[in-house]
């Protein structure tokens, strides 16, 4: 018998299940970081409401987040020239309050 181990040529295998493959939409996301980590908070907010809970949180490392601003910066770049430059419309600003306001 032959105890040959299967080729993997350097291939992921990556599963996707159908409840992650729906995704979480978002139209904020809050940037923190250590000298150990990035942490990037995906939040949906609504127009009028007071409030917005934090759909999704990503925990990086230092090299990782570079690759990721590498990457997106690269897919933004291609995006473009196949379907005209994306408007950066001007922005409202966001309260930011993070968690109760303090009362005396």
């Amino acid at each position: 018998m032959s105890s040959q181990k299967p080729k993997n040529d350097g291939q992921l295998n990556i599963e996707l299940d159908d409840k992650t493959a729906e995704g979480t939409y978002s139209n904020l996301a809050i940037i923190n970081h250590s000298v150990s980590e990035f942490i990037v908070d995906f939040i949906s907010v609504m127009p009028g409401q007071p409030k917005a809970k934090v759909k999704s949180r990503i925990i990086l490392t230092p090299q990782h987040a570079k690759r990721l601003a590498k990457a997106l910066a690269e897919n933004v770049h291609k995006f473009e020239q196949s379907n005209g430059e994306i408007k950066d419309y001007e922005q409202y600003p966001i309260p930011m309050n993070f968690g109760p306001t303090g009362e005396a």
